[in-house]
Order: structure tokens, then sequence, then C-alpha cells
């Protein structure tokens, strides 16, 4: 061991130490009990009939996709899945990653230059954050849902494009962008959108994209970014866009040239659910109905916040505060069966650490009522 470990690893524990005292340390947990925190919205990642497909898959394909999609990486599997998740979003052209996060973090960086300037939600998800600093380009942030605030940022002069990135729902609170609004704010001063629909991919749209879909926005935006681990299942990403967009990613996302390709189970998995969606269009119903119920059920109560004026989603953030009250609540909750976790800063703001509460399609109605139940009792014994 050289002289400078013992001391860096020291450091190490110090800081973790720091964040015990905070009531902020994250440990990894395995699930247990009724899944109400994950984003597997409709069901699909524990389907048998799923997961026999991706296995017959995987043993036709293989287990890896061997080297970068630009060496020997890029299959006939992956060609069909391009298409499929084209066709979906209702675009001339997708380009798959392997995550969420690679997508973002290389889509941002290859379309903006130096003299450009991304106007971003603050509460955009890190990977959008990641993204926008490893380009060139200037970021600035507005608060919130707050397009007073976004235009005057568009009506200031600049050089260069400028770029409004926002997300179609919001991981953390659950509330919807005003989509149509910030379109038109961006025609009006010569900005381009693009939009994140992670948490709004299989949810909402006749064809199971997101919410520009289902507003009928797609001609209006740049690019949007979908993922297939949340609501569709499976896993990675993709950004749907123009030809010219994409042919453009190839040729400058650095994630995507410079990654393994994403392996034939995960290509696969994307085939087979994108077919199962329309043909079992009432796991989306039944979230939207029961996300609503327990919405209503909770109405009452000062910590779930108002309403979202341009709609909301089967995200249901439970205000806690302090830390060490999110983390007594989703431990009363876990002995009761209920798989909850507490959300903290830095993920949240500080004094906003919640419980993020996901409706799932799959969840019987007796067990959300139930839930429902235990956690008015637990949130009020713990003030």
């Amino acid at each position: 061991m050289t002289a400078h470990l013992p001391a860096y690893l020291q450091h190490l524990a110090q800081g973790l130490a720091a964040r015990r005292d905070l009531g902020l340390h994250r440990t990894l947990q395995p699930p247990a009990g009724l899944d109400l925190c994950s984003n597997d919205y409709l069901g699909w990642a524990t389907d048998p009939d799923l997961a026999a497909e991706v296995a017959e898959a995987i043993r036709f394909h293989g287990t890896g996709a061997g080297s970068s999609p630009l060496v020997h990486g890029f299959s006939p599997l992956q060609s069909l899945a391009h298409e499929a998740l084209a066709a979906c979003a209702g675009r001339p052209a997708a380009l798959l990653y392997s995550s969420g996060f690679s997508a973002n973090s290389g889509l941002l960086p290859a379309i903006a230059e130096s003299t450009d300037t991304f106007l971003s939600d603050e509460l955009n998800h890190a990977s959008l954050v990641a993204g926008m600093r490893l380009s060139r380009a200037r970021a600035l942030v507005f608060p919130h849902g707050d397009l007073d605030a976004l235009e005057t940022l568009l009506k200031q002069p600049r050089a260069g494009r400028t770029f409004v990135v926002v997300e179609a729902v919001y991981s953390m609170d659950g509330d919807c962008a005003d989509l149509q609004t910030i379109c038109d704010l961006a025609d009006r001063h010569g900005a381009l959108v693009v939009v994140d629909e992670a948490h709004s991919t299989g949810l909402w749209g006749a064809r199971g994209s997101g919410l520009v879909e289902a507003l009928g926005l797609t001609a209006r935006v740049l690019a949007t970014v979908h993922t297939g681990g949340k609501a569709l299942g499976v896993g990675g990403a993709w950004v749907a866009a123009e030809r010219p967009l994409i042919e453009h990613l190839v040729n400058h996302s650095r994630s995507f040239i410079y990654s393994t390709a994403p392996v034939p189970a995960l290509t696969a998995g994307l085939l087979a659910v994108l077919r199962r969606w329309s043909q079992q269009p009432q796991r989306v119903v039944d979230v939207h109905r029961k996300s609503a119920w327990l919405r209503e059920k909770l109405s009452t109560v000062q910590w779930l916040p108002a309403p979202s004026p341009a709609g909301d989603s089967p995200i249901l953030p439970i205000l806690l505060g302090a830390p060490s009250r999110a983390l007594a609540v989703a431990q009363a909750l876990q002995n009761d069966g209920f798989d909850v976790r507490a959300i903290r800063p830095p993920t949240v703001p500080d004094g906003t650490s919640r419980l993020r509460v996901t409706v799932r399609s799959p969840l019987p109605d007796a067990d959300l009522a139930h839930f429902a139940d235990r956690l008015i009792h637990h949130v009020k014994v713990s003030t």
C-alpha cells in the first residue's frame, strides 16, 4: 500500500460519516415487499412472456454486442430496433443508447456549439445537466416550470442558437411540463426544443411514445429522448428526430461512438415490449386510474403537492421535510410490507426530503387502499 493511500481512504471515510450524521448516507437495498417505488409502471419488467421472448433472443443472438456500433456491434437486430423506435415516436429515425444517461450526455454536447445557449429547467435530470456541462455551450437555468422566467431568458439577445431543454414528466415531483406553451415560446423567439420523455414514454400517446406525441407537438420539437427501462420494463434509451440529426449523432455523439453497442437482450426486449404495448392497452388505463384514485385519496393532506396545471403522472411525492422523518416513515411502511424509499438531498433540494411513491398497474386495488391508509397513519404519527 502506498504511503498516501491510507490518508485518502480516511478522508473518504470521514465524508461518509458526515453524510450518516446528516441522514444522507446511501446504501444498496434489495427490493422487498410490494413495489411502490420503482419506475416499472406497467409491470413489464417481470412479465414472464416478455422474459421468455428475450431469453430466446439471447440463445439466438448471443449475450454481447462485441464492439462499438461503428466497428462490429451494429447488428440486424439493432437495425430493426431503430426502425421500431422511430415509428413509436412518429419520427423518421432514432438512435439507441445503452442508458438514458448515455443518451442525454451524448445528445446535448453533439448538438450545441460554443456560441450556443441551453435554457434548462432547474429540476432537469442529472443526465441532462451532465450533457450540458460536457458541451461547450452556455447553460442558463430557469425556476422549475416558470415560463415567464423562460420567456425573459428567451428575449435576451445572444449569439448562436438557443435550445430549451425540459422533461415531459419530472421524476421527483411527478408534474408534467406545459409543453404546448414551451413550444409556443420557443417558436416565438426562434429557439429549439429538446424534451426528455423518460417518465412519459409508454404512458401517453396513441403509439406510447409520450406527451409530445399525445399533445401533437412532434413536428415542433427538435428531438425527444425516450427510455426503455421505466414503463417499458426493459432498458436502454433512444433519441428520436429527423434523419439529419440522427446522422449527426452517429458522427458526433461520443457516448454512442465510444461505447459498446447495446446487448441483444436489450434490443430484443424493446422490440418485444413495443409489440405487446399495443396489444394490452388496459395496463396504461389501469395505471392512470389508480394514480388518480390515490391522488384523490391523499388530496386533503398538506404533504402532497398541489395538482400540476399541465397534468399529473403516476409519481406522487410525499413531502416530509427532514431526511430523518422521511427515513422513519419509509422504514415504517417497509415494516408493513410496502417497498417505499426515502429520497433526500442532493437528489432533491434541502428541506424537501420525501417518499417518492409510484403507482403501478399490477398493484391490486385492495393493496393500494391499504397502503394509502398506512401511509396516512405513519405520516401523521411522525409529526
